[in-house]
């Protein structure tokens, strides 16, 4: 799935002009890579983000990459203990001259689940298992408490 930048616009009162101090007369990829307040534990792992095989340094957050025009493969994932990667995702997207082709990185709340990676806004895998897990294991907790308190008073 190719994913291809905005039209080329004419420069036209009320448009802006080609930005051209991007280098080779290229496109730039900005890549936003978020993670769920439910799995803060991966604010610890620096994710790894890939474009044509070649390592770009990242972080969490916004990563913007100067790139030729042309067609560019994407990958990102989070380095893990076990399994090694979580979150695998990747794509194609277009470049066009003197524009930005944005996407949203979104890591899985299940170490099993692929990342999502497209045009934002994306959706964090597995949310509603992660959400139904946690339910579990409160309402768990809170039979454990129950019993206790009625087993020491009896």
């Amino acid at each position: 799935m190719a994913t291809q930048a905005p039209p080329y616009r004419p420069v036209l009162p009320g448009f802006p002009p080609d930005d051209t101090t991007r280098g080779n007369g290229g496109s730039t990829i900005a890549v936003t890579l978020r993670y769920a307040p439910l799995a803060f534990l991966l604010g610890m792992y620096t994710p790894v983000l890939e474009i044509d095989g070649q390592s770009v340094p990242a972080s969490w957050g916004r990563v913007v990459t100067a790139v030729a025009l042309g067609q560019h493969h994407v990958h990102v994932h989070v380095p893990y203990l076990m399994p090694n990667r979580i979150g695998t995702a990747e794509t194609t997207v277009l470049a066009v001259s003197g524009r930005t082709v944005e996407l949203e990185y979104r890591a899985p709340l299940l170490s099993f689940l692929r990342g999502n990676l497209g045009v934002p806004p994306q959706r964090y895998p597995g949310l509603a298992a992660a959400v139904a897990l946690l339910l579990v294991a409160v309402t768990l907790l809170a039979c454990g408490c129950v019993g206790l308190v009625v087993n020491a008073t009896a």
